[in-house]
């Protein structure tokens, strides 16, 4: 080791930077410019020309490839080409015919389908069967059929047999044995339907027609059973399913039938259609005429009503009418009204245009209410102990949906004779009720003040008032009533409101007039919703089982209202936040308020208000971590809570902002996200100390940026995670560097040396092992980077801090088989050669680094050197250690080529022993062929180019030399 004889050479910072500068140009004007577009014009052969001759910007640019980005500027890129090419292709109509086309298509524009803006039974679905159960026991009748089917009779024709065959087995579906279910349940009722569907389709799959036929039957049945009312609605749902299935099955069976021997088009017609088709269509409706009982036969002719197009064009309007006619002979004005319902349902999907048809459903809906008063339907009430209110509820869904197909793009005069109607049936609440859920909010906004009339004049008894003002409610929250009427809708809807007595009714309504007030009108209204709310929601704690709407309600405030300074001001806020006492709610119901306002709190704030609020806010979702949090949890806790404390600011208050830093650590101290943040904080707070003073602290300002140091030199140690630990030391302490403060400086760097024997082996990154030697690694080199504008302290000796951290990389226990410590060492070389230096590469202001303190004194520089000698010594020594297979041999080979670079970078090679060890390096690393041919060339020609620099020609003898080895 004695041997290395380690020399820094001198170094001239300034001058290498301006050898390393590229030569500069100047842009002259009309010059080439990278970033102008390139512009290529048209080569082709121009009558006069000679041909080939080219425009002289054609040539100038042919050689540089077209640019992407800046061809799309011009609309040239390919899309937009391809949309030119399609457009010119396209062949020019005569006037006539586009005239024609554009009538057709205007026409059937009129007759489309129903659009998006329509919406479908299936987002309905869930919410009936959610809404209308029962804990009644259910029962269903099953038509088993019995098994006639007899061998043809000899003699007989075949097709007279399978006549008489197939009308027993339609007698079957009357006459066959009866098997009753009973004491289903809820759900055991909707599987033993799902069963049925089921068996509907495997029955279909197998060729099984009749069967299937009859399945669809005996499910139609079940809906003229009303012996559990409450659950109608949802029964309706289910078995129509069951109906919609089968009337698929039967029209694609048919549209099969066609595709011979040409597909039919999407838009065909009776002609299209051939015989077979037709014939098989024709069949299955005389199959169901010749059901016996009305209901069944009704369901499922209007289950296959779209197969009418294959027989003729105007089969689908002469059905509707016949349908809608037939519904009046059912008897039971609930059974009825779902009968319409689904004819509605049915007509709208083939023949939505056809509004002749819904409009006479919805009147002979309205001449059958009287027979709700009969006594046949209030007998019925009384045996099954259900209230007319309850019963009236079970038609909202056939009226809703029944109103919707009207409504759906009515003119606004059609709502003025729905409200007519209204009137002369004596304002009934049901049909009020859907006729404001039905037509377009902008109509009933309109109409607001007259709805309010209307409602004021209908029975309490039979539709609670505030179901009505609910559905006025939700129309006012999509549009906009006049601005001078809003006020007096106000006033009327909360007279009403309030005197809902049920806290689950009153806040049900509550909450859908909140959206109201907080669109159209100040805090003080809004405050005083907030407190008529606490007031009906407190007693009892009924606020408990009204958690979701409760929700609801903060929601749609902080949808609206987004300056926290007004929220917070509100006197029933945080009262009203007081109600949510579930642990889970309340965490939720923080977070949303969080997120709104880290989405919205644009400016910074030091607002009391809003700070003490927030903070209250962030130690109810800290408050909420226990040993059981999830880590994801914790996580999205922390962003939350770390957002408002960026969002915190006192300006030049810089002393007020520490100590809302010192409350908040106190306040979120399970949260180590949270703490590393304010850590960052208070660094950064501590820097801006430093640009304000413009580097000259007063004696204020330097014992406020120490306390700074000490925040966060108490808050680390409380954090787990060990590299944190040790990037918050160095951060902190190059904080502290640059401000002055050296005694705390030291401190957070012995500390950060201290705790490096504590690196585990192995670390936990996004849920697996890794080893943590590359972190460690990456933070030394740091660490040093560091090191170099460190001054030494004088009660410690020369490069204490150098030295304990070699010291601590010379004890640690590394992996086996590493090289991560003399990599170190090598990583250590170029720190002393540069401290070696009269003046250091980088320095910080106002504090003097080594280079001051000791002014090139030739015992520092000594030391320095038998410093680098050592680590020399010790790199040369694990060199020979390796060696034998293949992998140690590659090992040997970087880790040479390593310190080969540190001594051309570094070393004076000028002395012959430091030069022979820089070729015995080259050699070592290119003796087994692992050295990147490339690097090598490289490093060569730099080391000639550096040889021609005047302090530097002692290079070309060791270039030549490596040369000479490299071709040996």
């Amino acid at each position: 080791m004695a041997a290395v004889q380690w020399r820094s050479r001198g170094r001239y910072y300034e001058g290498e930077l301006q050898r390393c500068r590229p030569e500069a140009a100047p842009v002259e004007f009309g010059d080439y410019h990278p970033l102008k577009p390139i512009m290529v014009t048209d080569t082709k052969t121009r009558r006069g020309t000679r041909k080939g001759s080219t425009s002289s910007s054609s040539s100038s640019s042919s050689s540089v490839p077209p640019d992407p980005l800046s061809s799309m500027l011009d609309g040239t890129d390919p899309l937009s080409m391809f949309a030119a090419a399609s457009a010119s292709e396209t062949p020019v109509m005569s006037h006539s015919a586009s005239t024609g086309d554009l009538g057709r298509k205007r026409k059937e524009k009129e007759e489309e389908v129903v659009g998006p803006d329509f919406e479908p039974w299936s987002a309905k679905r869930g919410e009936i069967l959610a809404r209308f159960t029962t804990t009644e026991k259910l029962s269903i009748n099953l038509c088993m059929g019995s098994d006639r089917g007899k061998a043809p009779s000899p003699g007989s024709s075949a097709v007279s047999e399978k006549v008489r065959t197939r009308l027993e087995e339609l007698d079957d579906l009357e006459e066959g044995s009866q098997r009753e279910l009973l004491n289903l349940s809820q759900q055991d009722y909707a599987n033993r339907i799902e069963e049925l569907n089921q068996s509907l389709k495997e029955a279909w799959a197998s060729d099984q027609k009749v069967k299937a036929l009859k399945i669809v039957i005996q499910c139609s049945k079940l809906l003229s059973d009303t012996s559990v009312i409450q659950f109608y609605p949802s029964k309706f749902v289910l078995i129509t399913d069951i109906l919609d299935t089968f009337g698929r099955l039967v029209y694609d069976r048919i549209w099969t039938m066609c595709l011979d021997p040409r597909p039919l088009p999407d838009s065909f017609t009776a002609e299209d259609v051939n015989d077979t088709a037709k014939e098989t269509c024709l069949n299955w409706f005389f199959k169901i005429a010749s059901i016996r009982e009305l209901l069944p036969r009704l369901y499922v002719e209007a289950a296959i009503l779209k197969c009418n197009r294959f027989l003729n064009r105007s089969g689908i309007q002469e059905t509707l009418p016949r349908l809608t006619a037939m519904i009046r002979g059912i008897g039971d004005p609930l059974v009825a009204a779902y009968a319409r319902a689904y004819l509605c349902r049915v007509g709208m999907e083939v023949a939505p245009h056809r509004k002749d048809s819904l409009n006479r459903n919805f009147f002979d809906l309205l001449s059958t209410f009287k027979q709700i008063s009969g006594d046949s339907v209030q007998k019925q009430l009384v045996v099954q102990r259900v209230e007319v209110p309850e019963y009236l509820t079970l038609y909202s869904p056939a009226i809703n949906w029944i109103l919707q197909c009207i409504a759906y793009r009515a003119p606004e005069p059609l709502l003025t004779e729905m409200m007519e109607r209204c009137k002369k049936l004596g304002n009934n609440a049901l049909l009020l009720n859907s006729v404001m859920r039905a037509f377009r909010p902008e109509f009933v906004a309109a109409r607001a003040t007259d709805f309010i009339g209307m409602i004021k004049d209908c029975d309490e008894a039979g539709f609670p008032k505030h179901l009505l003002f609910g559905s006025l409610g939700r129309s006012l929250a999509c549009a906009d009533p006049p601005e001078i009427e809003r006020l007096t809708i106000l006033n009327e809807a909360w007279k009403v409101i309030t005197k809902v007595r049920s806290p689950q009714d009153y806040i049900n309504c509550a909450e859908i007039w909140v959206e109201f007030t907080c669109r159209h009108f100040t805090k003080r209204e809004i405050n005083t919703v907030l407190a008529d709310i606490i007031k009906h929601m407190t007693p009892d704690r009924a606020f408990e089982d009204a958690y979701p709407q409760l929700q609801s309600v903060i929601r749609k405030i902080l949808t609206y209202v987004h300056d926290f300074s007004v929220l917070f001001s509100m006197e029933r806020f945080l009262p009203f936040l007081d109600m949510f006492q579930k642990d889970s709610v309340r965490v939720e119901v923080c977070r949303s308020i969080m997120e709104v306002f880290i989405k919205h709190q644009v400016e910074l704030t030091k607002d009391p208000v809003i700070l003490n609020a927030m903070l209250h806010i962030c130690k109810t979702m800290h408050d909420s971590v226990n040993a059981l949090t999830l880590e994801d949890e914790k996580r999205s806790l922390s962003l939350l809570i770390i957002g408002f404390i960026r969002m915190v600011s006192f300006g030049r208050d810089f002393e007020q902002q520490l100590s809302f830093c010192v409350e908040a650590r106190a306040t979120f101290c399970n949260l180590e996200p949270v703490l590393v943040q304010l850590i960052h904080t208070v660094n950064q707070l501590a820097m801006e100390t430093r640009r304000v003073m413009r580097g000259s602290h007063s004696r204020k300002t330097a014992a406020f940026v120490r306390a700074c140091a000490a925040y966060s030199y108490i808050t680390i140690p409380s954090l787990s995670s060990i590299f944190t630990r040790l990037s918050l030391y160095l951060l902190s302490g190059q904080v502290a560097l640059a401000n002055q403060c050296l005694s705390q400086a030291d401190a957070f760097l012995k500390a950060a040396v201290s705790i490096l024997p504590e690196v585990p082996r192995s670390i936990s990154v996004e849920g697996k092992l890794r080893s943590s030697e590359s972190f460690l690694l990456d933070f030394i080199n740091n660490f040093l980077a560091t090191l170099l504008v460190v001054p030494d302290h004088p009660e410690h000796g020369v490069l204490y801090l150098v030295r304990g951290l070699l010291n601590m990389v010379q004890d640690y226990t590394w992996e086996d088989n590493s090289d991560a410590k003399v990599r170190v060492y090598v990583s250590a070389l170029p720190l002393l050669a540069a401290m070696s230096q009269e003046t250091y590469i980088y320095s910080i202001s106002k504090v003097d680094s080594n280079e001051t303190l000791y002014g090139g004194d030739p015992k520092f520089l000594s030391e320095l050197n038998r410093l680098c000698e050592t680590l020399i010594g010790q790199i040369l020594d694990h060199l020979k250690t390796l060696g034998g297979d293949e992998h140690s041999t590659r090992r040997q080979g970087t880790l040479a080529f390593s310190l080969f670079g540190v001594l051309l970078a570094h070393g004076d090679l000028r002395n012959n022993k430091l030069s022979q060890l820089a070729v015995n390096l080259w050699n070592l690393s290119h003796k087994h062929g692992y050295c990147d041919t490339r690097v090598s060339v490289r490093t060569l020609e730099y080391i000639k180019h550096q040889a021609q620099q005047p302090d530097m020609t002692h290079l070309s003898d060791t270039a030549q030399r490596l040369a000479l080895q490299s071709r040996t």
